[in-house]
């Protein structure tokens, strides 16, 4: 794969900031605590799933301290929806304890204090970093990992290569969004089973080899939304032939049947 020379890699940016100057996390919070609460609960989940239980829960605990009290049994109840409910429960009771009892009540500004909390990794502490307080750190998801590794723009065998490579990549003035305009570009153009390429503003400048072409495409939507009872019906089994079906032809047979009695 040809590697993506520095020119390119900036017309790749700017056509995605391009379509979305000032992206956006899709998760719903009102403070930085609470969008830590909302990435911890994103592992392993969606941020539609995740923002359909927020609500309840920062209704009932918008900052650590309410967290606590809060507690871990009531916390299972609101967010049991999401994958992992009883684990991140159980965390996020632990790291409310540590930020009252440590940081005043307050979301550190630091990586190595964010991934010591209980359910806090490297992904999660860039996520906050870079949305609660404007630092220019990308985290690696699935998503921006496929989009770096298909696209060539910074190939990767692990989400940190692949960060690194980005950080490297990325110019400095792209950085700060750097994040959020590749995640969106893999949910709905650069998706795992089916990218959208016709419609992909960087297709030109994509590596990608086996590209969707437009009737695969259009084929491949109208699949996804062809009704149930349009489907092609299922092949029913042939009838089984054998002694069986000997049998019912010689119970039918007028020698085989029984007169009786006249």
């Amino acid at each position: 794969m040809r590697p993506f020379l520095k020119r390119e890699v900036r017309e790749f940016y700017r056509r995605l900031a391009e379509t979305r100057p000032i992206p956006q996390t899709e998760l719903e919070f009102i403070n930085p605590f609470t969008l830590l609460v909302a990435v911890v609960l994103s592992a392993q989940a969606t941020d539609a799933g995740v923002n359909k239980a927020t609500p309840a829960l920062f209704a009932l605990a918008d900052t650590p301290a309410k967290m606590v009290a809060l507690g871990e049994k009531r916390m299972v109840e609101v967010i049991r929806t999401i994958g992992l409910f009883r684990t991140k429960a159980k965390n996020l009771i632990a790291l409310s304890r540590i930020l009252v009892d440590q940081y005043g009540g307050e979301v550190p500004r630091d990586r190595e204090a964010l991934e010591a909390l209980p359910g806090v990794g490297r992904k999660t502490a860039s996520v906050v970093l870079n949305v609660a307080f404007g630092e220019p750190t990308i985290a690696v998801d699935t998503h921006i990992f496929r989009v770096a590794n298909r696209t060539g723009l910074a190939p990767g065998k692990t989400p940190l290569a692949v960060e690194m490579s980005l950080e490297k990549a990325t110019p400095a003035d792209y950085k700060r969004y750097a994040h959020h305009w590749l995640i969106l570009h893999g949910r709905y153009v650069c998706k795992a089973r089916k990218p959208e390429c016709p419609d992909c503003i960087v297709a030109d400048l994509c590596r990608y080899g086996a590209k969707t072409g437009p009737a695969e495409l259009i084929a491949a939507r109208a699949g996804a939304s062809e009704p149930e009872a349009l489907a092609a019906p299922v092949p029913r089994p042939a009838p089984r032939s054998g002694k069986r079906e000997q049998t019912e032809v010689q119970r039918n047979s007028p020698r085989t049947r029984s007169s009786g009695p006249r």
